[in-house]
């Protein structure tokens, strides 16, 4: 009986090539769109925007190779959305304290 052929071993796949690393401006971008979509939140907003650009320029060192329009996108959106989110603050208390300082006698008149 004669052995047989047995074909030889396919070559072992090439290890994946690591790509470029940019979680943190990544994550500095989503964060920079959310605190402009929940800007009128004041607390959200404003929380949102400050930890876009405390990552954005985290990332700036960390990951250089990283495309920078995502962080320079996340730093700007998170200082507009920590604008927004002090206005909303500020209409909020101006609407919410105007009755007593017009007077409650002039809110609750009836005529």
């Amino acid at each position: 009986m004669t052995d047989p052929v047995v074909p030889p071993a396919a070559p072992a796949p090439a290890p994946a090539a690591a790509g470029v690393k940019q979680t943190l401006s990544l994550t500095s971008f989503i964060l920079g769109l959310a605190s402009l979509v929940f800007g009128w939140v004041p607390v959200l907003g404003f929380l949102a925007g400050l930890a876009a650009i405390i990552i954005g320029v985290m990332s700036r060192k960390r990951e250089p190779a990283a495309p920078s329009w995502m962080r320079i996108i996340g730093i700007i959106a998170g200082i507009v959305g920590i604008v927004v989110g002090i206005i909303f603050l500020l209409v909020t208390i101006f609407v919410t304290l105007l009755p007593l300082w017009a007077g409650t006698a002039a809110v609750n008149s009836v005529y």
